[in-house]
């Protein structure tokens, strides 16, 4: 572990990073250069005064669960990623085709959509982050662990996972999400964790077994989606999809037509999902 170099690279990139790049507001009487140490172990999800050791040459090793948490705060690209996991003393992960770092121009999207429902998924449809709005909407889809990341799994084998949506366009999203599936199990192969996934749903799941019998490709999202909110009902919104074709991510976004029911709806649940989550803890 070179902590010289690890506090010197912490600290060159929290002053590098300004708050219009994590969506916060600067005040007046702003003299810091860059974030604050207490604003990015918020953004961080750590405490202040961990993450103020590891400038200070203090602490134990971090662990590559702290170190991602420090890359996505700190908004690094997959090669400052890998040279902090190095100077930290461990290995650079992996570059999987799907990997969970999210592109740093995906997050500086992301947090300017605070008050708008949108969220950073996989090709497996696994959440990696999520807006209050989204939130408030979907309920936190990143808490799930194992092949219940991805939402094709969850769809098959929880039912709570269906009462999001209409019961009429229950058919439509299960050839949907098994179509989905089937694409990227083909492009990443028969060892990858897609693969898997669909081996173990055949052994599950009666219905996508005879949804992956009819090797359907191609099949898109509607134009318009139907989802059900416990507080505020049906609302019809449309989905627009931002993609990272270097990660197999894709930033989705959910806007309602303006002067619609469901529109008023959605800057209610934006209401809701900032008194939930309070303060923007949930970078």
């Amino acid at each position: 572990m070179d902590r010289e170099g690890l506090a010197d690279f912490l600290r060159k990139r929290r002053e590098a990073l300004q708050p219009e790049d994590v969506g916060m507001v600067r005040g007046p009487r702003r003299r810091t250069s860059g974030l604050r140490r207490e604003e990015v172990a918020a953004l961080c999800g750590m405490s202040s005064d961990y993450y103020s050791r590891l400038e200070r040459l203090k602490g134990p090793q971090p662990s590559e669960q702290m170190l991602a948490a420090i890359a996505r705060g700190l908004r690094l690209t997959l090669d400052e990623r890998d040279h902090l996991f190095r100077l930290a003393g461990h290995s650079a992960p992996q570059r999987a085709l799907r990997g969970d770092h999210v592109n740093p121009g995906i997050m500086r999207v992301l947090d300017r959509l605070c008050d708008t429902p949108a969220m950073v998924t996989t090709a497996l449809g696994e959440t990696l982050r999520q807006t209050p709005a989204a939130v408030a909407l979907f309920g936190d889809q990143t808490v799930f662990s194992g092949m219940a990341r991805s939402l094709f799994y969850r769809w098959f084998t929880d039912p709570d996972e269906r009462r999001l949506y209409l019961e009429d366009d229950h058919p439509m999203y299960g050839r949907v999400f098994t179509s989905l599936l089937r694409e990227t199990t083909t492009r990443e192969g028969p060892r990858s964790r897609a693969a898997a996934l669909a081996r173990d749903l055949l052994g599950r799941s009666t219905e996508f077994a005879a949804l992956w019998d009819r090797h359907e490709v191609g099949l898109g999202h509607p134009d318009t989606k139907r989802l059900v909110h416990s507080e505020l009902g049906v609302l019809e919104l449309q989905c627009q999809t931002l993609l990272d074709p270097d990660q197999s991510q894709a930033l989705l976004v959910y806007t309602a037509t303006p002067g619609t029911e469901s529109y008023d709806k959605l800057r209610l649940l934006a209401v809701i999902g900032s008194q939930t989550l309070g303060n923007g803890d949930w970078r």
